[in-house]
């Protein structure tokens, strides 16, 4: 009876894996130096698959269920052990049980600025984070190129090689798809659902594995073109002119002090356009005397006006004119060393 219960003791009766985790990806059963015999049993459970591996070559894949081994059930062990006569005398190999449930809330994120050419902002560089689910489709690839020998393969050990490889698959499915940066807070989602299609071919042929969502949480840009951004909303906020003016002006007054100078530079803007406005334009008929006693009695406009003459006509300063040539908004001519603005320059000027 003692011998019997020894010789039992050697063999492999029941092979399972019962999961008591959240986090294992692959667990590899210890089979404590025994061997497997003919009619033993295999329980594979739901969200589980069962891969043999016979000296390094993997032989047969068990779906969910309970399997009976012999003969039939192992075609491909049975080829490797080159068996003449079937699955007759015990034998040895390693099994594997690969978690195939969907793993959830999986954070990516750039550790580093991606860079990006951009329609608005030409090169930019953009961080990014969220998260994503995926699972085990191929156990046979996932082994062979992640988990390998690993006796209880986790996710944690696997989490900053998949951080990486999706955030190196963002880039490029961002750098295909053409989003503008400003557009990208308005479809988060819209855009996660359409880079699926773009990172899951390069994760299943690589790794085994299936994106099933994938969640963009936020895109932000470097904090001079947010800068930038917030700038061009004022100024799209501004909206009219003389209302802005106004705006200003009133402000100033609640201080108890005058409006400013970017309010005085816009109210001269605001005049002088009003004057174009006129019949005859700035440089007609009504505008002939005042230009002519700024010109020295000379009848007519001059050809070319002086800074002054420009900030005379603007009624601003001329420092602000100044500003103005410099910054290229206002058309300017230097000869020696002042400069000259033609009639049809401030005409424009004040048109656009």
């Amino acid at each position: 009876m003692g011998l019997m219960n020894f010789i039992t003791s050697q063999f492999i009766d029941i092979i399972e894996w019962t999961d008591d985790s959240r986090d294992t990806l692959s667990y590899r059963f210890p089979d404590e130096n025994k061997e497997i015999k003919r009619g033993g049993q295999l329980i594979v459970r739901e969200s589980q698959m069962a891969q043999f591996v016979y000296l390094g070559e993997f032989g047969d894949t068990f779906p969910p269920g309970k399997h009976t081994l012999t003969t039939d059930n192992i075609p491909i062990l049975t080829s490797l052990k080159s068996w003449k006569y079937g699955f007759e005398s015990p034998f040895k190999a390693d099994v594997y049980f690969v978690n195939t449930r969907l793993f959830t809330g999986n954070k990516w994120g750039t550790s580093n600025p991606v860079m990006m050419r951009d329609q608005d902002f030409g090169i930019v560089r953009l961080r990014a984070f969220g998260t994503y689910d995926f699972h085990i489709v191929d156990p046979r690839l996932f082994l062979k190129e992640v988990a390998g020998t690993d006796q209880n393969f986790r996710i944690e050990e696997f989490a900053e090689t998949m951080r990486s490889r999706i955030v190196s698959l963002f880039s490029d499915a961002m750098a295909s798809a053409h989003i503008p940066a400003l557009d990208l807070a308005a479809c988060y989602t819209e855009v996660g659902e359409a880079l699926i299609p773009l990172i899951n071919p390069a994760v299943q042929s690589k790794y085994g594995l299936e994106i099933t969502s994938f969640l963009v949480e936020n895109v932000s840009v470097p904090p001079e073109v947010e800068a930038a951004v917030d700038k061009r909303s004022s100024m799209a906020a501004v909206g009219n002119l003389n209302d802005f003016v106004k705006f200003q002006m009133g402000q100033g007054m609640e201080k108890g002090g005058s409006a400013g100078a970017p309010a005085e530079m816009a109210m001269g803007f605001a005049m002088a356009q009003q004057m174009l406005q006129q019949p005859g334009g700035m440089f007609g008929p009504a505008a002939a005397a005042p230009a002519a006693a700024s010109a020295g009695g000379a009848t007519g406009v001059p050809e070319l006006l002086s800074p002054a003459d420009a900030a005379r006509i603007l009624g601003v300063s001329e420092a602000d004119v100044m500003s103005t040539i410099q910054s290229g908004e206002l058309k300017a001519k230097k000869i020696g060393s002042s400069y000259r603005i033609t009639r049809a320059a401030l005409d424009e000027f004040l048109k656009a």
